[in-house]
């Protein structure tokens, strides 16, 4: 017994220096590098810019961005006013917009509760 627990350490003693050089496939060396490209001398990092927009009453609504707001039509569920002929309530950004249908210009602002 003692000689078969000999043999088993000296053979993971042995095989130890083999097994710290495998390489784990999924994560090799690349992975998680910063990707850059050098064009021209200059160093280009791709880099995503997230750009909020800050209401501001008054303030003229482009028709791309009316495009991906969500009309409200139940004001009454969010405690919203009735809207004024012509006006129609939107959700973006978690707040609460009046805007004019025709012209796109916000009338008033109400932040989530």
């Amino acid at each position: 017994m003692k000689k078969f627990f000999a043999i088993l350490i000296s053979a993971t003693v042995l095989a130890s220096p083999f097994a710290a050089q495998a390489q784990d496939w999924r994560n090799g060396p690349d992975r998680g590098r910063h990707v850059e490209k050098q064009i021209d001398k200059r160093v280009h990092v791709n880099k995503k810019v997230v750009q909020k927009n800050r209401w501001v009453r008054g303030q003229r609504i482009k028709a791309a961005d009316r495009r991906r707001m969500a009309e409200i039509r139940d004001y009454r569920r969010y405690r919203l006013s009735a809207p004024p002929r012509g006006h129609h309530w939107v959700k973006v950004d978690n707040n609460y917009l009046l805007v004019a249908i025709t012209s796109g210009i916000i009338s008033s602002i109400v932040a989530a509760r």
